[in-house]
């Protein structure tokens, strides 16, 4: 009787606690990735104004490893109140599910989509030394000398490796994929010559590229990159249909109530559409991209697919 008793005020606190108004307490952001890094910027961004127009802290929780699956799944099994929140990557939504057997989520049943952050292309570099100065001839090199021509990336199923894969299988490209432990380590080959390309951010190769040592052939996106006008896309560059951008956007526990979902929803496209917080995240080289919870789904649904026959088709695996 005793325990009994002790589990009916358990239950009766718990639904106490969830029936408080929103919000009562401060706003957990769970971020996959470490401290400094793009995903870690735009979430301080974004959270110093959302803490202002919430009224509550906004604290940044960073909890990187498995290429965001560990955040992701935090995320899934937080209380759903809405003082836990997630700013997700394209991998644990839309990547992992395809490479992981015994994934501890699900990412189509699991969130409640809140809105799109922000999206940024990568863009195809090549050591200076390098023959090529086109996506035409780099292709072309490519297969003139197979095996040789190499792409590195930030890891195994990161943006930056399926787009590699991609652009093997749309151009017929012999490309070797090399995989880093972060974008920094491959980029430093990049630049001494280690390996011949990479898909970079436009702002973390912007500086290269004007100091001549490495070369930008084309980026990734549907249209050309803001913060690299200059450089065609590899749709433009004679591959109609390649898309591959990274973005950001916000995710909840499924559970969370509606009218929750609607303030979190509401008040965070607010702080995107400020043009402050558009100026500072494009100072990054990030494009603000709020909208509603059904466009977020419908493109994660879009993007689950795109990727699950890359993955499937180039044989990648978690290992």
């Amino acid at each position: 009787m005793k325990r009994f008793a002790v589990a009916v005020l358990l239950s009766l606190a718990a639904q106490g606690a969830l029936a408080q108004p929103f919000p009562s307490r401060q706003i957990t952001m769970i971020v996959g990735f470490a401290a400094g890094g793009g995903a870690d910027t735009a979430a301080r961004i974004i959270a110093r104004r959302l803490a202002e127009t919430i009224g509550q802290p906004v604290v940044i929780d960073n909890r990187a490893g498995a290429g965001g699956n560990i955040a992701a799944d935090l995320v899934a099994k937080a209380t759903p109140d809405g003082h836990t929140i997630g700013l997700a990557s394209p991998g644990p939504l839309t990547v992992a599910p395809h490479m992981v057997a015994k994934l501890p989520y699900d990412p189509l049943r699991d969130f409640a989509p809140l809105t799109m952050a922000v999206t940024f292309p990568n863009v195809l570099v090549v050591n200076a030394s390098v023959p090529a100065t086109t996506l035409a001839e780099f292709v072309r090199l490519s297969n003139a000398r197979p095996g040789t021509v190499t792409c590195g990336s930030s890891g195994i199923g990161g943006i930056g490796h399926l787009s590699c894969e991609l652009l093997k299988m749309v151009a017929k490209a012999d490309l070797v994929h090399v995989p880093y432990k972060g974008g920094a380590p491959a980029m430093t080959d990049l630049l001494s010559g280690q390996i011949s390309s990479i898909f970079a951010t436009p702002i973390t190769a912007g500086p290269h590229i004007k100091a001549g040592k490495i070369r930008a052939l084309a980026t990734t996106g549907a249209t050309r990159a803001s913060a690299l006008p200059e450089v065609p896309t590899v749709a433009e560059s004679g591959y109609p249909g390649f898309e591959a951008i990274n973005w950001y956007c916000f995710i909840a526990p499924a559970k969370t109530p509606k009218e929750t979902l609607e303030r979190l929803r509401r008040d965070l496209v607010a702080v995107l559409s400020e043009r402050d917080i558009r100026e500072q995240l494009a100072a990054h080289g990030m494009d603000p991209a709020p909208g509603t919870p059904e466009e977020l789904r419908r493109y994660i649904e879009r993007e689950y697919a795109t990727w699950g026959r890359v993955v499937k088709a180039a044989g990648i695996t978690a290992n």
